[in-house]
């Protein structure tokens, strides 16, 4: 047979390179198949499992190629005393070891400096281990001793979910910040009893103009974008030593921030963090203190290589734009002779983005620190998207760990018959277990730093991915598995050791087993109102008291239409004008209508339908909205959910799928009823979200 190439034609069944592909691929964690419903099978193409494999660095492009990876992969799982990453839960067993040779000698190096032959009471941490069979066989593997379960939060609580960048107040700089999230959450947590905020990823982006506004689809994961940063608040701005050109600034953020707020104007990233810019600059000419260059010093050496080569690429970018692709050959490697020779030459650059990226973390755990201050249980709720663009920081800095030529997406379904692709690198299993899955712990360790929880976009992403070979549709990709136990234990550890806990994002399409695998180890899992119907029966809406416990439950989420626009129906409409409909606009009418009654017929069977009185003049819209969350409070829910747009009547959606320049997707602020911009001033003025807020404290 020919060469599997991007036109060869498919083995049948019957050949025997079928029968080896579908083998080799087993033992890669390539699936030949996937079944997006019980009854239902569909097989992965030979051309895709043949290119996920070529990602991992396996050849069965010919039958010849593909017969002997299988033997050479046969020979050496046979060979193979231990995996490269071995878990062992607190309190169990590990299988990997339990399948040593009777006999075998074990020397466990630990994370605080002690050495152990065995596994017994081993601290929690990520271990060296090494295993001395009789037959004089040798191997070496990181051992992960995690928690058995997290501890899950004590007690009840409710908070706001809330797009950062869209909630402005009278002192942004044209779109929210952090000084702003640290206001919201000292107010929630002490004048409406709130326990958390949670917030859309503050990943760092991939530098524009034009940037893109998606904050899934980040430069880096492991650093935060400065352009969240309050100027305002960094303790050199009062010592800049050019105070009318920052006074110009000022001014300039001032005319960004009222043509959002009263012109109707879309956020502008860009034009914000063109402001910002130049105004750190103006900051970092003030020579720091004694104690605040101890504690720069101190971020440099925590921080270390991973930061280094963050601030490389970004000031790389600078030079040669933002497509790593196009730079000179030499300095697409990081470790390149050329690359460390640009970063000496890039000195001063690169020390200005370490001070943006130690200036962000600083207000970042600041503002976790306001939160818990105001009395919040939690405090910020951060969110961990997917996976990073693949021209920016992470996707340069760590090759090795990504799949090259590949991203991650998601297959045909009920709601998207073409699949879904979303242009992002997938990690390579292989090389993750091979380092002990030190990038990801080094990820989790970020970001839990300043997070009392930590939300997990896709989280479904732990077990497998669907990885789509570029240039393929989407329905050409296959299923990649991963160490689920791995991963799970890595986040469990990090959580542990921070004091935090995990939310899933489990919404959609989830195989038998992960919901039960996460809830075992203490994830939570998240529950949106509308999408809890009986599927497996009779469709119906699922009672308060049938929803679980382990889970933040919601009413919407910034993928979905707002609570306002899906009880008036309007969410149909929008789609209608922008010619997103596949079906005639009076079948989408009729079927959101009758969704909406049956819940609303639920709401007023369970007495939950009336007003809040207190003076308020309550409409049927809003008694509507503090019926839906007097619904979410009657669940066993341990969090509930409030969309900060839900409070003041918000109609616009802040991401709609499926678009790209024909919505301003993640460039909307907060808006009332009217379409009228609301300030965070505003909002804690707002009857109508006193009205609620008093609906959920009463529950």
């Amino acid at each position: 047979m020919s060469a599997q190439g991007p036109d060869a034609p498919e083995p049948s069944a019957e050949d025997p390179y079928a029968e080896d592909l579908t083998r080799l691929a087993a033992l890669y964690g390539v699936a030949g198949s996937y079944s997006p419903s019980p009854d239902r099978t569909v097989m992965a193409s030979a051309t895709a499992v043949t290119l996920a494999l070529a990602a991992l660095g396996v050849d069965a492009s010919t039958p010849e190629a593909a017969r002997a990876a299988l033997d050479a992969r046969e020979r050496e799982l046979a060979e193979r005393l231990l995996p490269p990453t071995v878990v062992v839960w607190s309190g169990g067993t590990s299988a990997a070891l339990d399948a040593l040779p009777a006999g075998t000698r074990l020397r466990i190096e630990t994370e605080q400096g002690e050495t152990r032959a065995d596994t017994d009471r081993l601290p929690h941490g990520v271990h060296r281990l090494t295993a001395t069979a009789p037959d004089g066989r040798t191997a070496e593997a990181h051992l992960v001793v995690a928690p058995a379960h997290l501890p899950t939060p004590t007690g009840r609580s409710y908070g706001l979910l809330v797009q950062l960048y869209s909630l402005l107040s009278g002192r942004s700089w044209g779109m929210g910040d952090l000084g702003d999230l640290a206001e919201l959450s000292a107010w929630a947590g002490r004048a409406l009893g709130a326990g958390f905020i949670q917030v859309n990823p503050l990943h760092a982006a991939v530098p524009g103009p034009p940037t893109d506004p998606s904050p899934y689809r980040p430069s880096s994961r492991r650093f935060p974008d400065p352009v969240h940063l309050r100027v305002e608040d960094i303790p050199e701005y009062a010592y800049v030593t050019e105070p009318e050109r920052l006074r110009t600034l000022l001014e300039r953020a001032a005319r960004l921030r009222e043509a959002v707020l009263e012109k109707d104007e879309l956020i502008d990233r860009d034009a914000v963090w063109e402001l910002k810019r130049e105004a750190l600059e103006l900051i970092r000419e003030v020579p720091l203190g004694p104690g605040r260059r101890a504690e720069y010093v101190d971020f440099l050496a925590r921080e270390g290589e991973a930061l280094e080569d963050h601030a490389t690429w970004y000031a790389l970018a600078e030079v040669h734009g933002p497509d790593w692709s196009r730079w000179p050959e030499d300095l697409r490697d990081p470790r390149s002779a050329e690359t460390a020779r640009a970063r000496g030459e890039l000195m001063d650059r690169v020390d200005f983005h370490c001070r943006l990226a130690w200036l962000t973390d600083a207000q970042l755990t600041a503002a976790q620190r306001t939160a818990r201050a105001s009395g919040m249980p939690v405090g910020l709720v951060h969110d961990l998207a997917v996976g990073v663009h693949p021209l920016g920081a992470d996707a340069w800095a760590q090759q090795e760990y990504f799949a090259a030529g590949m991203s991650v997406g998601a297959p045909p379904d009920a709601f998207n018959s073409r699949g879904q692709d979303w242009g992002l690198p997938p990690w390579r299993p292989d090389r993750l277990a091979e380092s002990g899955y030190a990038p990801y712990r080094r990820l989790l360790r970020a970001l839990f730093r300043y997070a009392g929880a930590l939300r997990i976009d896709h989280v479904m992403g732990l077990f497998r991915l669907w990885w789509v070979p570029q240039g393929r549709p989407p329905t050409e990709g296959t299923y990649v598995r991963y160490d689920a136990e791995a991963m799970l234990a890595v986040l469990v550890l990090e959580a542990e050791r921070a004091g935090s806990f995990v939310i899933g994002e489990d919404l959609g399409t989830v195989e038998p087993g992960v919901r039960e695998a996460l809830r075992e180890r203490g994830v939570f899992g998240t529950s949106v109102l509308w999408f809890e119907r009986d599927w497996e029966g009779d469709g119906r809406p699922v009672p308060p008291e049938a929803w679980r416990t382990d889970c933040l439950a919601t009413a919407t989420t910034h993928d979905l239409p707002s609570t306002a626009a899906r009880l008036t129906g309007e969410h149909v409409e929008l789609r209608d004008r922008l010619g997103l409909l596949t079906r005639p606009v009076d079948e989408e009418r009729a079927e959101a209508a009758a969704d909406t009654g049956e819940w609303l017929a639920l709401l007023a069977r369970l007495g939950l339908l009336h007003g809040t009185g207190g003076g308020h003049g309550t409409s049927t819209e809003e008694a509507e909205i503090q019926a839906v969350h007097r619904f979410l409070l009657r669940t066993p829910a341990h969090l509930i959910g409030v969309w900060l747009p839900d409070t003041v009547g918000d109609r616009r959606p802040q991401n709609l799928p499926g678009t790209w320049d024909q919505y301003p997707n993640w460039r909307l602020p907060i808006a009332d009823a009217d379409g009228r911009p609301v300030t965070l001033e505003e909002l804690a003025a707002s009857p109508r979200l006193h009205a609620l807020i008093e609906v959920i404290r009463a529950g």
